[in-house]
């Protein structure tokens, strides 16, 4: 069972999900811990999600998981249930390194692993590099490294996402209507390649109702291009500071560039790699092994922080 609380920071609100019964007049102070006894010292696990999905796309990992640890699973800005960001922000990529600084604040006195998908891999091993003490490993599906590019692109990246707001603020006032949830979930398994059962839960919290017809709740800031992105050098900079043990799970149809030695893996100083069957959305198609990797991958933690 996962409950559903929200958790307020210096912005905005999160919406997230737990496998244990938030205190609310702690969560109201802004901490996000168990109500359980003292002698309980399982280690949480946080899960991010990768962009537009939700914490929802983590699902068929949390019954397996969850006699081992706490779990928490977010919805990023923008995203699910939680809050959107201001209008004039535009989902930069260090602000959801900093939400993820101001969660990690909330688990405080808790030993935490991250388990990161797609951009919540790249953030959680942003995170990591930063803050090397707060983190006692990481598990990074289908992501590796903060996206990063030639310096020589600069210009024609910053034009191309500035063309891109402009076209969003031509389309600000229109929303994407669809008939049915069923319409919904036949889109995302369209452009996933997944099936519905797979998805059911990922759009369930991605949709909503009004009226007589369905819309998607993201916010559609984040169809926006960014603006820069870093080097190879300021991203390998990042990943070399990762003080902790990292597991990188890759579906065998998924991203290959992620095992060329540019994806990131050989930065880290104590990183292994494994394949499970599937695609991108691998943790979706192969929850059993994904769990069994994980369990496996924290066993061999000696320090939890």
């Amino acid at each position: 069972m996962m409950y559903e609380c929200r958790l307020s920071l210096a912005e905005l609100e999160l919406a997230i999900m737990t496998s244990f019964s938030p205190c609310r007049e702690v969560l109201a102070q802004g901490k996000l811990v168990p109500e359980t006894s003292i002698s309980d010292q399982r280690p949480t696990l946080v899960f991010l999600h990768g962009w537009h999905d939700n914490a929802a796309s983590f699902t068929p990992l949390f019954e397996p998981l969850i006699q081992a640890f706490h779990l928490v699973a977010i919805d990023w800005p923008g995203h699910g249930l939680s809050a959107h960001r201001g209008s004039d922000n535009y989902a930069y990529f260090p602000d959801y390194v900093d939400d993820l600084a101001q969660v990690r604040q909330a688990l405080a006195g808790q030993s935490v692993i991250v388990v990161g998908h797609s951009l919540g891999a790249l953030v959680a091993a942003a995170y990591a590099g930063a803050f090397p003490e707060a983190v006692a490993g990481l598990v990074l599906i289908e992501g590796l490294s903060p996206l990063h590019e030639k310096a020589e692109l600069a210009a024609e990246r910053l034009r191309q996402g500035v063309e891109s707001r402009m076209k969003r603020r031509q389309r600000a006032s229109t929303r994407l209507k669809l008939d049915s949830f069923q319409a919904a979930l036949t889109v995302r398994c369209r452009v996933n390649g997944l099936s519905a059962a797979q998805l059911r839960p990922l759009v369930q919290r991605a949709t909503y109702r009004d009226g007589d017809h369905w819309y998607w709740r993201h916010d559609d800031k984040l169809r926006c291009d960014s603006l820069i992105r870093m080097t190879k050098t300021q991203a390998k900079t990042l990943l070399s500071g990762i003080k902790c043990p990292v597991l990188s799970v890759l579906g065998e149809q998924g991203f290959s560039y992620l095992k060329e030695p540019d994806a990131g893996l050989s930065w880290i100083s104590q990183a292994e790699q494994i394949t499970v069957p599937g695609g991108h959305h691998c943790h979706l198609e192969s929850p059993q092994q994904v769990c069994e990797q994980i369990l496996l991958f924290t066993s061999k933690i000696k320090k939890l922080v």
